[in-house]
């Protein structure tokens, strides 16, 4: 299974060429992924490497600050906004914390924005800090790369599942809800089994490994590559695709005796979008039993942004009254 994680090679879908014979190409293999394993490795996605380096570098200064100088973006201070920076152990995977520290990000909004106005859970300005000043612009400019590459995979998705490359922009991820984590694990660093609340997550991780799929015969490992992007599923992808898709369980455990360091970054449905189940042939949705948290998402009501607020509920429940 490890080293069954297939390489996509998204590079026509990225350039545009929906209706070429590449990019028909580069959805079916998407497609298999999705079916057969749930996670592959994004490469020809055309992301500058400088920009990750870049990143890489000033989020292993800012963790090396005093925590007294990262506590001036602690999340309390972005409130319902979900975003800044939170301490090894604050945040919790099924009640448990991790052994991890991060930092949240999300899409950048001005403080008159309605949905800011009115409270909006999980919207708001970032909370960037002085030092590296740098890093807000490696962030922008970042999530801006990614949400690029993640609407291109969703095309590729759209053209195997006979929707048409557009679908998910037009119904789903016209205005998606977008969010970024970085994460730092010192040796022996972790976080706990699950599987990711939306769509889609693309992942750039650095060379000390640690990330692991549930696999039907236990855990294996999911090795960097140099230049790829690891790209797995979420529940919501699940539930639309009525199990056709399956969103994988995986954890982190750094074994490697150094800082580990992960970009992940999650392209999910508009925050007032409902998702339902598309009209196409798929699997029989799992039963709630075969799942890590023994729950169905295809007992999901109401819009995604209800549906994410009462995860985040169990996630970081300081934040949010829960």
């Amino acid at each position: 299974m490890g080293a069954s994680v297939p390489v996509v090679d998204v590079g026509p879908l990225v350039d545009g060429r929906a209706g070429s014979a590449e990019a028909g190409e580069a959805g079916r293999a998407i497609d298999a992924a999705c079916r057969e394993v749930g996670f592959f490795t994004v490469v020809g996605h055309g992301l500058d490497p400088g920009l990750l380096a870049r990143l890489d570098r000033h989020a292993r200064e800012f963790f090396a600050l005093p925590e007294a100088d990262k506590a001036a973006i602690a999340m309390p201070r972005a409130g319902r906004a979900w975003r800044g920076w939170f301490e090894l152990g604050g945040e919790l995977t099924s009640g448990v914390p991790d052994l991890k520290e991060g930092l949240y990000f999300g899409a950048e909004l001005p403080a008159d924005d309605p949905r800011v106005v009115a409270g909006t859970p999980l919207h708001g300005p970032n909370l960037f800090p002085d030092r590296p000043a740098a890093l807000r612009d490696d962030v922008l400019g970042y999530m801006a790369g990614m949400a690029r590459v993640g609407q291109a995979v969703l095309g590729g998705m759209g053209l195997a599942l006979g929707l048409g490359r557009r679908w998910f922009a037009d119904h789903l991820t016209g205005d998606p809800t977008v969010l970024f984590r970085i994460f730092r694990y010192p040796p022996g660093g972790n976080v706990g089994e699950h599987t990711d609340y939306g769509l889609l997550t693309l992942l750039a991780q650095d060379d000390r490994g640690g990330l692991q799929v549930r696999a039907p015969d236990g855990w294996v490992d999911v090795p960097p590559l140099a230049g790829g992007l690891v790209c797995n599923i979420g529940d919501m992808l699940e539930r639309l695709t009525v199990g056709r898709y399956r969103s994988t369980a995986h954890r982190v455990r750094n074994r490697s005796g150094a800082d580990r360091l992960s970009f992940p970054f999650f392209l999910d449905p508009a925050w007032d979008a409902t998702v339902e189940p598309l009209p196409i042939a798929g699997a029989p949705p799992a039963d709630a039993a075969d799942r890590w948290d023994h729950a169905s998402v295809h007992d999901v009501t109401g819009t995604y942004g209800d549906y994410l607020t009462a995860k985040v509920a169990k996630v970081f429940p300081g934040l949010t009254g829960g």
